[in-house]
């Protein structure tokens, strides 16, 4: 059973991964555009709408997917200080109640979330600015698309700390 789960745990961290690595690619796409309005702004004096408003549209799939990203990498919040003070049983045991209630947590945000996507979708919603960008709905699906990751690699948290599997040699 222990080989099986290891390779659904693999499976869905590979999941998290990818999405980790195009949030992390979003960054260098956020900075280039940055500083491309910054250099078209002070150089030139123009600027466009749609460009400063890609902007924030992109900080989304940064924080969305990088948060599950930052629980892959083992670099959620914790209070180490106290978390080091505890035996390993304990820590294991802090470890998958954080696992379950991180899924729980994304799936919720998943549910609550999906209605207000649709909603945006069926009113073909777009920038309320002139020269904005259109198709708002799909910046806001980015929102149950995170969460569900988050709750994916809650899972895959909660069966490596369950299943006792190895830790990650890198991520």
């Amino acid at each position: 059973m222990k080989p099986a789960v290891t390779r659904i745990v693999l499976f869905l961290e590979a999941i998290v991964k990818g999405f980790g690595i195009l949030a992390a690619w979003t960054c260098v796409a956020l900075v280039l555009l940055v500083a491309g309005d910054v250099f078209a702004r002070y150089l030139f004096r123009t600027g466009a709408v749609w460009a400063q408003e890609l902007q924030w549209h992109l900080i989304s799939p940064i924080a969305l997917f990088g948060m599950s990203y930052a629980l892959f990498s083992g670099e959620q919040v914790r209070v180490d200080v106290l978390f080091d003070r505890f035996g390993p049983a304990v820590q294991r045991g802090i470890e998958i109640l954080g696992g379950v209630l991180m899924i729980g947590f994304g799936v919720a945000m998943v549910k609550l979330s999906l209605p207000w996507v649709e909603m945006s979708y069926a009113r073909g919603e777009g920038s309320p600015n002139p020269g904005g960008l259109p198709w708002r709905f799909a910046l806001k699906a980015l929102i149950p698309i995170g969460f569900a990751l988050l709750a994916i690699q809650g899972l895959a948290h909660v069966l490596r700390q369950v299943f006792a599997l190895p830790p990650r040699k890198h991520a």
